[in-house]
Parts: C-alpha cells; structure tokens; sequence
C-alpha cells in the first residue's frame, strides 16, 4: 500500500513554517499516543506514522529531498527515519510527556538555578483606609540571596561545577524498548551542577532568611478580598535564580455604623415614632469623616430606604462613587408614665382606617377571608 503523504499525516500544508510542523507533530501525538489508547492498533499504527513523517520533515535537508523525490528519497536508506529516532526527537518527545503526564525535564536546564517561591500575607484594614487608601509597611520573613557567596552557593574562592552523572543537563535519559524517556538527574536534583565545597552561611542554598520591610500601596476602593502583587518581593531564587512574588491579600474590618455592598454603603438609623409620623430631620455621619442631613417626611414607615447619591464608596481605579443609603427603623416607645398611655390610648381611640391604613387593609383582608371560610361550611340540600 502505497505511503500516505508526510504532510497530509501531519495535516499541515507544503509551506509550513518549522514551528508550525512541531506544532501539528505535537497536538496529534498527543491524540494518538498509545498510552492514551491502551489496546488501539490503529492509534498505534498512527503514532508510529506521524513519527516518520515528523523526522523527515523537522530535518531541512531531508524536508528538501522528500519535496523533490517524494517517498523514493529514502526507499534506500533514510538514515533516520524509518530506522529510528534521533536526539531531538527524545528532546521533542519528552516535551510531549510534560503536557501528558506533566514530567517536567526542562527544570533547571544546566543552570543550577530556580525561581524563588511566591509568598502570601493576609492584611486587614480599616473601611476608612479602604475609602481613602494607603501606603502601608509590612514586615515579612523571607529567604534574600546569600551576600557570601553572591547566591552561587559555593564557598568563597570556589564556583559550581556541572554535574557529572547527567553532564549539566540536568536531566538523565534511559531507554526503555520503543521510547527514549527523560527524567531528572537524581545526583543534582536537575540542576545541572554540583557543590563540592557548599558555603557556610547558606549551606550551598545560595539564599538565608531575613526579615524585611516593604511599602506596599493601597489604592481607594479596594474591596474584601483584593490581591495587590509585589513581583520580585518574594522568596530568593536557588543559587541565583530569580525571586517570587508577594502576593497581599486584603480583608476589610467591619465597620460599626456601614455595611459595605460592592461600591455603596448602607446603615440603619432609629428614628422615633413621633419623628417618623409628623416628619422630622436628623444628621448622619459620611465615610469621608463628614455628616449629611436627612429629612424624614411625614408617615415615613419602618424600613423606608433613603439614597444618598455619590457618599459610598470609590470604585476602584476610577472616577465614580457610590451611593448611600440610610433605613430607618421606627423605634417604639418603651418605659411610658401613665401620663404617656393614656395619651396613646385616647390617641388610639381618635384613629380610624385613614391614620392607619396599612393595618386597617391587612385586617378587612382578614375579616373577607375568615368570612368566606365560614360561609362555605354550611352544607346545601339537592
């Protein structure tokens, strides 16, 4: 049977790039590898076929000769292709075990060096210095390249040197039947170089730990939650590599008088029962520190929101504000003489369904509703 085109088994067109062929060889080997199809010969027969036609056309020299001749440029011996599997396939092949089962070999790369781990610190503020915002010092534990050995990690007078199991790859291949599998070298931890006289200060780590302090800046608005990010702040890289972040996480303490939604404020305010009925006015505090005047019409209800446009909170990185809004609760009196009841009572007595209109509705309702249950439980003859 005669031999499916090397472009058309990587599904990419005569013109594609060097990256673009890797691109296809790696998203279809993926597919079609055989530990992702236990037991499939086609998936099998497949893998084997993209491999072929991968290490033809990754090779510009060989890409150039199978575009001139076709498949008769290697019926006499291809030198690579159909025999085996050359260096660079193991390197792209390994890559494709990283997305697979995520065995990452390229750790370290021969450098000897690795990031430093990313750091977190809970911080709780005020809702004021949320509305106005800060700049805040923070003191933190941290690991700070080691200022002996310049965070190579090795004595004073002494470098690294490569590693001499893996040869400063940092990285070990073992072949194992059809495959040639990478893993980290298990002497340098895939560094690539070892210490022979490590540094007394750091014991070969290349970092120590100090306390430092760092200025961190609070914009306005910021809500519960909010994550502000210090790139480079957090822990020294191994033997020189580079530092981690520090990552603040803000809570926002409660407030005695706001409760805080997304960008408005609300509070309750009690208001008296005489306050509430004839009208009145009464003076809230703002977050900004100032106060406002609220007027309270006549008949106001319990409950009956107030919107006090702008006076909320910043939105972050912007311009706008919200709003506030202040509920009053009609408070009852408590601890009356006897003077003050039988005022209410005689007051009580002077009401009708248009002083209370609300109550005077609910109970008609209730009255038609008792009613009707009444009148349907009296049996009628046929």
């Amino acid at each position: 049977m005669a031999k499916r085109c090397y472009y058309e088994t990587l599904a990419v067109e005569r013109t594609a790039s060097e990256i673009d062929i890797k691109t296809a060889f790696r998203k279809q080997a993926m597919q079609c590898h055989p530990d992702r199809n236990p037991g499939d010969k086609t998936a099998e027969i497949r893998f084997k076929e993209i491999n072929e036609a991968y290490e033809v056309l990754k090779d510009p020299d060989k890409r150039a000769a199978y575009d001139r001749f076709g498949h008769a440029a290697f019926e006499h011996g291809m030198g690579g292709a159909a025999a085996g599997f050359g260096a660079d396939f193991a390197t792209t092949f390994s890559d494709i075990f990283d997305d697979l089962f995520g065995m990452s070999a390229r750790r370290g790369r021969g450098s000897g060096r690795e990031r430093g781990a990313d750091l977190r610190y809970n911080m709780e503020i005020a809702l004021q210095e949320a509305f106005t915002g800060k700049t805040a010092q923070i003191r933190i534990p941290t690991s700070v390249t080691c200022e002996a050995c310049s965070g190579s990690g090795a004595k004073s007078g002494t470098k690294p040197k490569a590693c001499p199991m893996c040869g400063g790859q940092g990285k070990v291949r073992h072949a194992q039947g059809f495959f040639t599998l990478e893993r980290t070298c298990p002497n340098c931890q895939g560094r690539g170089q070892v210490i022979d006289s490590p540094c007394a200060s750091c014991a070969g780590s290349g970092r120590v730990t100090r306390e430092r302090t760092l200025s961190v800046n609070i914009p306005p608005g910021v809500e519960d939650g909010t994550r502000i990010r210090l790139a480079g702040e957090g822990e020294a890289g191994v033997r020189g590599g580079p530092a981690g972040d520090l990552y603040i996480f803000l809570s926002i303490g409660a407030h005695p008088f706001f409760q805080r939604e997304g960008a408005d404020l609300h509070c309750r305010v009690p208001v008296s029962m005489v306050t509430a009925t004839i009208g009145g006015e009464f003076e809230v505090p703002t977050i900004d520190g100032g106060q406002t005047r609220v007027k309270v019409p006549e008949g106001t209800q319990s409950g009956r929101r107030f919107r006090l446009p702008g006076k909320g909170m910043p939105v972050l990185r912007s311009r706008q504000s919200g709003d506030m809004y202040v509920q009053v609760v009609v408070e009852t009196p408590q601890n009356l003489t006897k003077k003050q009841r039988e005022l209410l009572a005689e007051f009580d007595r002077l009401s009708s369904s248009e002083t209370h209109p609300e109550s005077a509705g609910f109970f008609g309702k209730v009255k038609e509703f008792l009613d009707g249950l009444a009148g349907g439980g009296h049996a009628t003859s046929a």
